[in-house]
């Protein structure tokens, strides 16, 4: 049964909007005139962007991954109770209030009312519903098991979204803190020592090296300040212009797995990823190869990228997992053993999920320490920038004090 999306008036003359499903448009222009409305618009759902010629509402689709978490826990939940799939994403849209989600939903349930898979359906919305997250629906469709591969699918994506909002609020005040650091800064430099130093300028004496340092500095922000916020913008904007090039972003990722500490970070990060993805794919029933070139697509960095490719290609060749990820010499070598230990076990699946969570864990102990270093050496570095504008200040005084002795 296809979706629709309306306008219509309510018995006060309001306006309302919502989403329904029904046979034809016909349909729904009878079931909200049952319903003391007057329908002025109708679209129906189906999956695309922007509106269509024949005035359809053609989506794109945008999910939170806060919001696909609770989705997928939603439909895993109701699927493992033993409701009929149609119902149960049916259900999905109409227990939520988010008009981003309504839609989704219905488009999807559409899609599986005509008699396509969960996974064509989810396929309308690939921004959506990441290669992952279809392959895994598909194998689960196929060995009979949907409901233990949403499962796993919901915690996937909880432990992602929690993973997600763990880095976000760890850096969400160290650059609260740069950006007030440099903005009282340049409050000081420009406004506050222009007028302090004023007091220097009938002075015949010549002045102490760090005091005209000073003088100098704020007279160049003061001059050039909105220059140099213009120039800070066009560099940002040009950066991102050139890590859009396909190579360009190849060495800057290059350049990130070579940094200290930025680049450990970097590595442990997208190995987590990698080794949490390429479990949930193989314990789902998907080939590891098809496992492997999915799990490659959801790893950030590049080059690290690039050596799951030339991986997939060696264990297609016979070469096992473990080696070929070793010989690009990018992942943690807790993270090539617990594979190599699994690969020998039979247990590949599971020893994935160790090293996912070992490296989770590794990673979220260094970028823990990380920041607290952070805040101390950037309130230190404040405090010295003070220091020194106080005594640029001071040091002319106090040798006008000497003088007058």
């Amino acid at each position: 049964m296809p979706a629709f999306e309306y306008i219509a008036l309510d018995a006060d003359g309001k306006q309302k909007k919502g989403i329904l499903e029904a046979d034809t448009a016909r349909q729904l222009r009878q079931l909200l005139r049952d319903s003391g409305m007057m329908l002025l618009e109708v679209n129906e759902v189906v999956a695309n962007s922007n509106k269509g010629k024949n005035g359809n509402t053609k989506l794109t689709g945008r999910l939170k991954a806060a919001e696909l978490s609770l989705v997928t826990r939603q439909l895993a939940t109701l699927v493992q109770s033993g409701s009929p799939l149609e119902e149960a994403l049916g259900t999905t849209a109409k227990q939520t209030d988010r008009k981003n989600i309504k839609r989704v939903m219905s488009a999807v349930r559409s899609k599986v009312m005509e008699g396509h898979s969960l996974a064509n359906g989810l396929a309308l919305f690939p921004k959506v519903f990441p290669d992952i997250y279809r392959a895994t629906v598909a194998a689960g469709e196929q060995s009979g098991h949907l409901d233990k591969v949403l499962e796993r699918l919901a915690d996937y994506t909880e432990n992602r979204q929690i993973m997600q909002q763990k880095v976000t609020n760890a850096m969400m005040y160290p650059l609260i803190l740069t950006v007030l650091s440099i903005a009282i800064l340049a409050g000081l430099l420009g406004y506050v020592v222009p007028k302090v130093v004023t007091v220097f300028d009938n002075m015949d004496q010549e002045l102490p090296l760090l005091t005209r340092v000073l003088i100098d500095s704020s007279d160049f922000i003061r001059a050039n300040g909105l220059f140099l916020l213009l120039g800070l913008f066009v560099i940002i904007f040009f950066t991102k212009k050139l890590l859009a090039i396909p190579e360009w972003r190849y060495r800057y990722h290059q350049i990130l797995l070579k940094t200290p500490l930025i680049g450990k970070l970097n590595q442990g990060f997208n190995t987590a990823r990698f080794a949490r993805t390429l479990s949930i794919l193989s314990n789902s029933g998907v080939s590891i190869l098809e496992a492997m070139s999915i799990s490659a697509q959801v790893i950030e960095n590049r080059p690290m990228r690039k050596a799951v490719k030339d991986a997939v290609v060696k264990v297609r060749e016979g070469s096992s997992i473990h080696k070929s990820l070793e010989q690009s010499g990018y992942f943690p070598p807790m993270t090539v053993y617990l594979i190599a230990s699994g690969e020998g076990s039979g247990k590949l699946d599971e020893m994935l999920e160790r090293a996912a969570i070992q490296q989770e864990r590794e990673t979220d102990s260094m970028l823990s320490t990380v920041l607290g270093l952070f805040e101390p050496l950037l309130i230190l570095f404040m405090g010295g920038m003070v220091l020194i504008i106080v005594l640029a200040i001071l040091l002319p005084i106090l040798e006008m004090n000497q003088l007058v002795k």
